[in-house]
């Protein structure tokens, strides 16, 4: 294993997983987690590839903070999984992040479908979701409060979406490790 990619794993791997208890168990990702990955992942970038890897690190951070603002800003997931997803960009660099995020959408979606069959709240999930529809449809209600993922209350689960963001960024790590393709 290249030295780099044994360095992420002793920070990032136990840093994500706490990120992901903490949003599992509190349904927020701390600030000081989220910087402290930032920090040390740009030390380190820079430690192992110079300025390449800090450059590397820079847009790996803007990808995975402009993967999530947009449904951040529509009230769809709170700030913590945005700022989550910026850090690991910065461990991963734009390439990783992306295949990273999307795994981690898979998942989530995956997450979400088995939370809603096993809740019996069908009917609830696609009058929401038809709220939902609602929403985009308008300049006015795209970016406010009505249809958010806290105005549904009692009729939706909270997915904390740290959850599968790390899930998809540790089989990407994994993949990356191990070989399994090359990124």
């Amino acid at each position: 294993m290249d030295a780099y990619w044994g360095a992420t794993c002793a920070i990032l791997v136990p840093g994500v997983l706490l990120a992901s208890w903490i949003d599992y168990s509190q349904r927020r990702v701390p600030n000081w987690l989220n910087a402290s990955l930032i920090v040390s992942g740009f030390v380190v970038q820079g430690v192992f590839h110079g300025g390449e890897g800090l450059l590397s690190g820079l847009f790996g951070l803007l990808l995975g903070f402009g993967v999530l603002i947009v449904p951040w800003m529509m009230h769809g997931m709170g700030a913590g999984d945005v700022k989550l997803m910026a850090a690991i960009g910065v461990w991963f660099g734009p390439w990783m992040t992306l295949i990273a995020f999307c795994v981690g959408a898979v998942i989530g979606g995956v997450i979400a479908v088995i939370m809603i069959v096993s809740s019996g709240r069908m009917r609830c999930a696609w009058a929401n979701l038809g709220t939902i529809v609602v929403k985009m449809t308008s300049r006015e209600t795209m970016f406010g409060e009505f249809g958010s993922a806290k105005s549904f209350g009692s009729t939706s689960q909270l997915l904390p979406y740290g959850v599968p963001l790390t899930i998809g960024s540790l089989i990407v790590l994994a993949g990356q490790v191990f070989g399994w393709w090359v990124l």
